[in-house]
């Protein structure tokens, strides 16, 4: 149903809508031009525009594939946004939703990126357009492109906080990389809390969600350190906790605790020692099962190490007591392993580690190896 329009009756904008209904298709266009060159545009120009669209909404179905129709919609649309006429939002939200045609579906996405800040219901129309075109895009059905990207671009300029989840739906729907980068940015530029919502997809998500909405965290550079480890804390909280049957969801909780793992060792998130101690035992778990990659396992060490207490020295000490015992019983040993636990101790340099340093002097490791030892040493403090 269209919506009803009052419009002011100044004589200057009754002769121009009496000149427009007046005229043909194309002298339409011309009237309307000429219209926003007039001196005394600012007072009527965006009430004379809504009045053209009033006209094109009551004559859609019948002119849609004519081109002058095409080109008067177009400069009407633009006329809109140029006014900033709001009002009108309601009305081109229908002439977006009943036109075929890109270019007209573009053009009014562009405009309602204009007008429809505040409104909560333009805003509610594209999330429902947006999600609809994601579910979409799951099984099989190609989107409009242009369409859809200057949906994500209107939703971000808009700023609803009702969006984040149609915007953030774009992120794991397998889109292209560009889309989901314009994704990103209109998740960024939304004002609200973004960051919790991402913690609660993190907490309450499927497993591939949480993975995504971390990821998004982590790259978020508007976060703070300490608001970037703290959702790393939540991340790799939530992995641990995570168990299932399903291989892929396991993989992509395993990959989201690594990544927060990543985070927590380049900040030194020393609060976080009891939870990245149970990563560490957890992947050397996964790593027997063949499940977990040896540059995981040199990961969550290296992430002890930058733990810097004596906490996580204990448990590399005994680690590389078990990996001593190893290499003297069967002479077998993983050199990346062994030297990531090595230079983790010396990293943390607890005099805990000493005996264990000490005693690979006595075993046949290679020089690397009996270097770096010797360097661990030499930063143990007593």
């Amino acid at each position: 149903m269209i919506q009803p329009v009052v419009f002011a009756q100044a004589p200057i904008l009754v002769s121009y809508e009496r000149n427009f209904l007046r005229a043909g298709l194309a002298e339409k266009d011309r009237i309307l031009r000429d219209a926003a060159t007039d001196e005394k545009a600012p007072e009527f120009i965006g009430a004379l525009h809504e009045f053209a669209l009033n006209f094109i909404l009551q004559n859609l179905d019948i002119l849609q594939h004519d081109t002058d129709f095409t080109a008067l919609t177009i400069t009407v649309i633009r006329g809109l946004r140029s006014s900033g006429r709001r009002e009108a939002g309601d009305n081109l939200w229908q002439a977006f939703s009943r036109f075929q045609d890109t270019l007209i579906r573009v053009e009014a996405l562009n405009t309602l990126a204009v007008l429809g800040a505040g409104n909560p219901k333009i805003a509610e129309n594209l999330n429902q357009y947006l999600a609809s075109q994601n579910n979409r895009f799951r099984v099989g059905i190609s989107p409009e492109y242009p369409v859809l990207s200057a949906c994500i671009t209107a939703l971000g300029a808009i700023g609803a906080e009702s969006s984040f989840p149609a915007l953030f739906s774009v992120m794991i729907s397998g889109y292209p990389e560009a889309l989901i980068r314009e994704a990103a940015a209109a998740l960024d530029a939304i004002p609200g809390n973004f960051r919790q919502y991402l913690i609660d997809v993190i907490r309450r998500n499927p497993p591939v969600e949480k993975f995504a909405a971390f990821t998004v965290a982590s790259n978020n550079r508007k976060f703070t350190d300490a608001e970037q480890g703290e959702t790393a804390v939540i991340a790799l909280e939530t992995g641990l906790d995570f168990f299932a049957g399903n291989r892929d969801d396991e993989a992509a909780a395993a990959n989201m605790r690594c990544a927060a793992v990543r985070v927590l060792k380049d900040l030194r998130w020393t609060r976080a020692v009891s939870l990245v101690i149970k990563h560490f035992y957890r992947v050397q778990q996964d790593y027997s099962n063949g499940i977990a990659s040896r540059e995981q396992v040199v990961e969550a060490i290296a992430c002890l190490g930058a733990m810097g207490s004596s906490e996580a020295a204990q448990v590399l000490a005994l680690h590389l007591g078990f990996l001593n015992s190893r290499m003297e019983r069967n002479g077998e040993f993983d050199n990346a392993v062994t030297l990531g636990v090595i230079q983790a101790l010396g990293e943390i340099g607890d005099k805990i580690a000493f005996d264990y340093l000490f005693y690979i002097s006595y075993l046949p490791y290679p020089e690397g190896i009996q270097t770096a030892a010797k360097e661990a040493l030499n930063r143990l403090r007593w």
